[in-house]
């Protein structure tokens, strides 16, 4: 039974719904965990550095392929760990410019997966909060400094759509819970619009956090991951992980059949979604306009 290594930054409590994603995903090409399949789980329980450890496990485990699918830590980590080890990442950012391939069609090595488009989308989410907060003139932006190349993409992007759209940006970078804190207490003073939150670890673990502090303060604010917006965020938009996570699945499997990763392309995510929370929406006195609602995939009551 060929075994298949998992390697997650966080704890398999938080992420139940992902794990039921790959493992469908692995049903999708006849593979069922524990018949002909078996999978060794390595969780960081959110403590980074112990990563190239967990990665290091696995591959003294000799496992047949390693699911790196929790960013771009979790990647680098498995990366650095084989050369050989058939690797399948789920990542945000630009796989080529990270150097995990050679190229999109053609990876060349032993890393192939799924790109599901983080920081693509920034545009995208400032005219959907614009949409929602139509008197909108001046937006926070808050980014997490110590993702440097997310955050250089995230600002580069929204400074973009920002200079189209007529709006002022301004810039809070965030790297821990307390920092986060500091931010919103910002917010008294500079008083913005609207609040438009970069993608990354920090602030999908930090979710509640950030849901009640814009709740406390007022401030409208939409986010990248639809686990926020389930927290009690008002709005996000983005890729849907979950289903990434079976792509992920799927790619495995394919391997495990004897593909090689070299020859797999690096598949683009393609189902997106906008969830709203209207019960927070209510909270913050917004109307939201039927024509987000219409396009809404979930509208959180």
């Amino acid at each position: 039974m060929p075994v298949v290594g998992f390697l997650y930054p966080t704890s398999s409590d938080a992420e139940t719904d992902r794990l039921r994603a790959f493992h469908q995903g692995l049903r999708d090409t006849g593979y069922v965990v524990g018949e002909n399949v078996a999978i060794e789980y390595r969780w960081a329980n959110n403590q980074i550095d112990r990563l190239p450890g967990l990665a290091a496990e696995l591959v003294r485990r000799r496992v047949a392929v390693i699911a790196a699918t929790g960013g771009r830590p979790v990647v680098l980590a498995a990366k650095a760990a084989t050369t050989t080890i058939p690797i399948v990442f789920l990542i945000g950012e630009d796989p080529v410019n990270l150097g995990l391939v050679t190229s999109l069609a053609r990876p060349g090595g032993n890393l192939t997966g799924i790109n599901f488009f983080a920081v693509e989308l920034a545009a995208k989410r400032l005219e959907l909060l614009r949409e929602l907060v139509p008197g909108t003139t001046r937006v926070a932006v808050l980014v997490n400094r110590a993702n440097a190349a997310n955050t250089e993409a995230t600002v580069r992007d929204v400074e973009a759509a920002a200079r189209t759209m007529g709006l002022q940006i301004q810039i809070i970078n965030a790297n821990t819970s307390h920092e986060i804190d500091a931010a919103f207490a910002t917010f008294v003073r500079e008083r913005p619009d609207a609040l438009f939150v970069g993608s990354g670890p920090l602030f999908t673990n930090r979710r509640v956090q950030l849901a009640l502090l814009a709740g406390r303060y007022g401030v409208p604010a939409i986010y990248a991951g639809r686990q926020i917006a389930e927290a009690g965020g008002l709005m996000s938009y983005g890729t849907s992980l979950t289903d990434a996570i079976r792509q992920v699945g799927v790619y495995t499997g394919r391997i495990l059949k004897g593909e090689k990763p070299a020859d797999l392309p690096v598949a683009q995510a393609t189902t997106f979604e906008l969830v709203i929370n209207a019960q927070t929406a209510r909270m913050l006195g917004l109307t939201v306009p039927q024509t987000l609602l219409s396009r809404a995939d979930e509208v959180i009551e």
